[in-house]
């Protein structure tokens, strides 16, 4: 692929909810630019975009695609994104890199959730917005329903530019409302006599949307004066680009009508790369620094890619300046010096070099050592330092372990190495419970990078709910004696010890006071008790789980000149606490964690509800005026474990929360039988 000025650039995310048929309108995009010589389908596995296997499996999309084209002299990068929460964090990484977002809405469903989401995604960067209604060819299409739907949801900014000719299965071209031009498939026509009137009228409404953008224009409207062809077409591009007009437009990606049309508009209308400037902050001084794309070179990573074989590829976009081949570039972000070859780009999977990239552009390089997802390239002597993606926060978190022996040196690489593709993807060890946790945006998120993990790195896991830390303490005091007393042929074994066993308030840990007078237990063997006491605590004695806020005092005891050793006394402790513990009230412990929920008005009644049932205590409620109110509640650790997915269903996904912990508290009794009864049976199944 030749290269492009920043002015012959157009740089736009592909985005919708999920089914909205974004893969198959980037596909019909890429066939009618002639960048691919055939339409691929996703329902088939053939779609340029989606060519992961798990993707293909579940025909859908997970992981942004690139797909370059060339239109009248024009490079076109579209970023083809995934439609599912799960994994919005692609979507955000996409949207860093363009300068419009292309929203599909499909005709039968209307707005849906994550139409919802990646509007506002768009909005927080303030990116203009092209719409396009697709399957209109689809049962229960309906383009004016959807229309009045979306100008009621955001605005009356929402401008259609074309009429359908048909819906559902007669659906077979639209009418472009800017030059009053039919088109049946691919062919130009005249306007169908039954459109002439309807044409009409919707291009006035057009017209005057357009008007009410500009006082001058306005003024002319009003008297009565003809808009000339510039003037819609200079209001047009300035309404888009100030975010007061969102032009929409409609087609079938299956039948592949109105590709064409949406082509020439992006072409004409979507803000080119020469109007980028990018904000970011000099490293040293931190003061606040925009860079024009004629200014020294720097760029961001938006993705990153993890191959067993070809290793890391790197997503860039490049902000200002120009890239060449085999440059040595300074990763601001780190303060490292980083190599580049080879340029290129992809499209899907296949891979075509460049000669040099300008400023707007986005290009791919392979196996940079330090550079992650984030960081930000530029000159050694002319640095910045750009934000970094606001990535949405983990909600799930599942065990992994691995399914086979010997896999579990290489389920630490694999999983480093996936978590270079996906900064939402993140593993920590839990040293309480001793299991590797993952957590991710959802169940299905996990799943995914579990399969890509046994696939591209052969390591084949298990994943499971994990444990909860529950801990174990007393409610009353005790004096308890512990003796050890071992006769064998030689020396024998002789420990003798009485301990004070008494409750701490919450949080203290665990106290040990030596009280020994007169040489009772000989100074030596004193450590030796204090270790058993504290092995005794690490494994509890109610349900196995760590005994917490207890003080142990060593009051007396006795010893044998021959016979007494560290062993003896540690051992004899280590009784003294089991005995003691059982007859001080011994209760169990569980970790509660504080929670913030974000959800929409609507759902706060239910979202209430359902905490409440989870043994929350609400702690207070706070609407934002923006129709989005937050929850903040305490709530037991074991009834969050799949939260995420509770919440999701409650809100229909609109809802996220976070989540961290706060203290322990006592378990209720009933739930405490029933948790040791069920440790003591998974003991006995072990044995």
């Amino acid at each position: 692929m030749k290269e492009y000025r920043s002015d012959r650039i157009r740089n736009l995310a592909v985005v919708s909810h999920g089914g909205a048929g974004k893969t198959s309108l980037t596909e019909a995009l890429l066939f009618s630019a002639g960048a691919v010589n055939r339409l691929g389908r996703v329902d088939d596995g053939t779609s340029t975009t989606d060519f992961e296997p798990e993707e293909i499996k579940r025909k859908i999309t997970i992981s942004t695609g690139l797909a370059p084209c060339e239109w009248q002299e024009n490079k076109i990068n579209f970023l083809d994104t995934p439609g599912y929460s799960d994994f919005s964090g692609e979507i955000k990484g996409a949207l860093r890199a363009v300068e419009a977002a292309l929203v599909v809405i499909c005709a039968a469903s209307g707005i849906e959730v994550d139409s919802e989401k990646v509007w506002t995604y768009s909005s927080e960067l303030g990116l203009p917005r092209i719409l396009f209604i697709n399957k209109m060819d689809r049962e229960n299409a309906d383009f004016f329903n959807t229309v009045s739907a979306l100008q009621s949801r955001f605005g009356k900014g929402i401008l259609p530019l074309c009429l359908p000719i048909g819906s559902e299965e007669s659906f077979s071209g639209i009418i472009d409302l800017l030059t009053q031009t039919a088109y049946a498939g691919q062919n130009e026509i005249a306007i169908p006599a039954e459109y002439v009137q309807q044409v009409e009228e919707w291009r006035q409404t057009l017209l005057e949307t357009i008007a009410e953008t500009d006082d001058v224009l306005l003024n002319k409207y009003l008297d009565g004066q003809e808009l000339t062809t510039d003037e819609i077409h200079s209001a047009l591009i300035k309404g888009i680009i100030n975010r007061k007009l969102y032009p929409l437009l409609c087609g079938s990606a299956y039948k592949n009508i109105g590709i064409r049309q949406l082509l020439d508009f992006i072409v004409s209308y979507a803000p080119p790369a020469s109007t980028l400037s990018a904000i970011g902050t000099h490293p040293i001084s931190q003061d606040p620094e925009e860079r024009t794309i004629e200014q020294p070179f720097s760029a961001l990573i938006f993705k990153t890619t993890a191959d067993p074989f070809v290793g890391r590829l790197s997503f860039i976009k490049v902000f200002s300046g120009s890239l060449k081949p085999d440059s040595t570039l300074y990763n601001v972000s780190k303060e490292k010096s980083e190599r580049i070859s080879t340029l290129f780009t992809l499209r899907g999977k296949h891979q075509d070099t460049l000669p040099l990239v300008h400023a707007g552009d986005i290009t791919v390089v392979a196996k940079l050592q330090d550079t992650t997802t984030g960081d930000t390239l530029a000159l050694k002597d002319h640095p910045i330092v750009y934000d970094p993606i606001d990535y949405p926060k983990s909600m799930f978190t599942l065990c992994v372990e691995a399914k086979n022996k010997g896999d579990e040196d290489k389920i630490g690489t694999a999983l480093a190495r996936i978590i270079d593709e996906d900064p939402t993807f993140h593993l920590a060890k839990n040293t309480e419970t001793n299991q590797l946790l993952i957590s991710g945006l959802g169940e299905l998120h996990l799943e995914i990078m579990t399969e890509k993990i046994k696939r591209k790195f052969g390591v084949d896991v298990i994943l499971s709910s994990p444990k909860v830390p529950y801990r174990e303490t007393i409610r009353s005091s005790v004096k308890i004696e512990g003796k050890h007393k071992k006769q064998t042929g030689g020396h024998g074994q002789f420990g003798h010890v009485w301990l004070q066993i008494e409750p701490l308030p919450a949080g203290s840990h665990f106290e040990f006071v030596d009280s020994i007078f007169g040489g009772a237990v000989p100074r030596q063997y004193i450590p030796a008790v204090e270790k058993g006491v504290k092995e005794a605590m690490s494994t509890g004695i109610l349900a196995g789980y760590p005994m917490v806020d207890i003080k142990v005092t060593l009051l007396d005891g006795s010893y044998h000149t021959v016979d007494s050793s560290e062993m003896a006394f540690k051992i004899a402790s280590t009784m003294a606490i089991r005995k003691g513990v059982l007859q001080a009230k011994p209760v169990l412990l569980e970790p509660v964690c504080a929670v913030e929920v974000h959800v929409p008005d609507s759902c706060m009644g239910d979202v209430i509800a359902d905490l409440n049932s989870k043994r929350g205590r609400i702690q207070g409620m706070e609407p934002n005026g923006k129709g989005i109110g937050l929850i903040r509640a305490q709530v037991p650790m074991s009834e969050m474990l799949r939260y995420a997915i509770d919440l999701r269903s409650i809100t229909q996904g609109r809802g996220c929360y976070e989540l961290t912990f706060s203290h322990y508290e006592e378990m209720p009794q009933r739930m405490a039988e029933n948790l040791i009864a069920t440790t003591k049976k998974e003991k006995v199944e072990e044995a």
